[in-house]
This record gives structure tokens, sequence and C-alpha cells, in this order.
């Protein structure tokens, strides 16, 4: 028999949510809504706009071939020292681009969940985070906990929740909650208590108590800024013409 090689294909939702995204500096970017920033990129303390665009050009060429966080930081060295700059220390590097990888893979996974088709069959998210000493506590308390997909919790809770984040969602049918013996929420607890820990408001990370996936899918501009209101307008009249 021929031997059948398998390779992973580029997520296209992910792809798309990315070059949407405008660069702008981080005084642009802090001055928006916070709803208005998931079309935006910028990292704090860069305020060239040259090495914003480059960046932003690496994290694309890594969502379409699948780049390693090694082949990145080399090639964003190479980019802050052709302009002149230090650069940027690996931990700040590799916090770029997880969280804006991982962001990028969630909403294309949202847009994948809310497909009418799939949402009929499968109308129940379950909350998936990691397991492990690294997964935050508040992240690590929701774990397992499953809420209809239209439920307000995902407004504020669909991952990414903070930096790094490596937690997801899983989409389910009616017969898997039943077989699995889940529980379907309705209420957001507002507290968590883990063992040995006092307890907690249950909150994201501070600057990710919202839902970069909806908010990009359905965009209000009128609370955009002016050019990336434009730029938005522009990149929609471009694919509409098929350019």
């Amino acid at each position: 028999m021929p031997e059948i090689k398998l390779e992973p294909l580029p997520m296209d939702e992910a792809i798309d949510f990315w070059q949407d995204k405008l660069p702008v500096t981080p005084d642009k970017f802090y001055a928006m809504a916070t709803d208005a920033r998931s079309k935006a990129f910028t990292i704090s303390g860069v305020s060239s706009l040259d090495i914003l665009l480059d960046v932003h050009k690496a994290v694309l060429k890594a969502l379409e071939n699948g780049t390693t966080f090694e082949d990145f930081r080399k090639e964003a060295k190479s980019i802050f020292e052709r302009k002149g700059w230090k650069g940027l220390s690996p931990y700040r590097l590799d916090n770029i681009f997880r969280t804006n990888i991982q962001t990028a893979y969630q909403v294309g996974r949202y847009q994948q969940m809310t497909d009418p088709d799939i949402a009929s069959r499968r109308p129940y998210w379950m909350y998936d985070a990691v397991n492990d000493k690294r997964t935050r506590e508040t992240h690590l308390a929701l774990d397992s906990e499953v809420y209809p997909s239209d439920h307000p919790f995902w407004d504020t809770w669909y991952p990414p929740n903070g930096y790094r984040c490596r937690c997801g969602v899983q989409s389910l049918s009616e017969r898997e909650v039943k077989s699995r013996g889940l529980k379907v929420r309705t209420e957001i607890p507002k507290m968590v208590a883990t063992p040995g820990q006092l307890a907690r408001q249950l909150l994201p990370d501070p600057g990710f108590a919202s839902n970069p996936a909806k908010v990009s899918w359905e965009p209000d501009l009128g609370k955009y800024p002016k050019e990336l209101k434009d730029a938005f307008l522009d990149r929609a009249a471009k694919g509409v013409n098929g350019m």
C-alpha cells in the first residue's frame, strides 16, 4: 500500500484574524477601548511602527507555516538588530509569540464552533484547562465546567484568559454531556477557593476579561479609532473585490 503522509494544515480562520489586526504604537493601543484592542497589535515599549509591522509579519508566518518559537525568536532578533534596537528578552518574545498565536487559534476555533451546522449539533462548551503546576488557580477552578455555547460566561471567560494562557474550549453534543455525567451550569461563580488557599474572586487576568473572538466577528466600528476603522473598511472592500 502507498505510504500516507499526514501533514498539519494551517487554520485559515486564525490566519484571517491575524491578517485583520493592525499594528499600532503602544500609546494608540492603550488609548483604545478594551474590545477595540482585539483588532490591533502592539508591543509595550516598542514605539517603532516599522518594527511592529515586521513582528506582526513574523507571527503571521508562524500561523501560515507552523513556525516554532525558536525560529520566531531568531527572526525577531534579526528584526530588532536591523533597526538598531537591542531587542527583547527571550521571556518577552516567548510571551508575545505564545499569547498571540494562542489568541489567533482560539478565535479560529470560535468561528468553527459557532458555525450554524456545528452549533446545532454541539450546543455545549466545556472549559479545558491544562492540569499542571503552571496552570493558574482561577483557570484550574473552571476546568471541565460546561455552559451553553451562547451563555454570557463565554463573553468573559473565552480563552486565552491571561498572558501565555494555554486553556481551550471543547464543544459537546447533548449525548456527550449525558454520557460523561457532566452538569450544564447556568450560574457564574464569583469566588473560588482551592485547598490551602484563601478564597479569591474568579476573574481572568487583567486585560483579558473579554472574548476576542466574539469582538472580532461582530465588530462595532463606532467604537474604533479612525485608523482602525479605515483599515478594516479598506480590507473588507478588497475582500469583496477579490483583491
